[in-house]
């Protein structure tokens, strides 16, 4: 397989993998593994995230929107 990266990416990959001491097809590999790991544990986190929020809406588990907004809004200091 062929992958043609953009002058700008190839320079980038370059200087990574100089830095690393990797040919850059070695670097090319294990920084695209690690992105996709993270992706996947992304993913992986966020269905369980959403599956126990709406068990708990199930459950009657949950507060109203009124509360829960002014809760993020006093943490974060967002203005009312």
């Amino acid at each position: 397989m062929q992958i043609e990266l953009s002058p700008e990416r190839e320079a980038q990959l370059n200087e990574y993998a100089q830095r690393h001491g990797q040919a850059p097809a070695d670097a090319l590999d294990e920084v695209l593994a690690d992105a996709l790991e993270w992706e996947r544990q992304d993913y992986v986190e966020s269905v369980e995230a959403i599956r126990e929020g709406y068990e708990d809406f199930l459950a009657g588990r949950s507060q109203p929107f009124g509360e829960a907004f002014e809760e993020l809004r006093v943490k974060h200091g967002f203005p009312r």
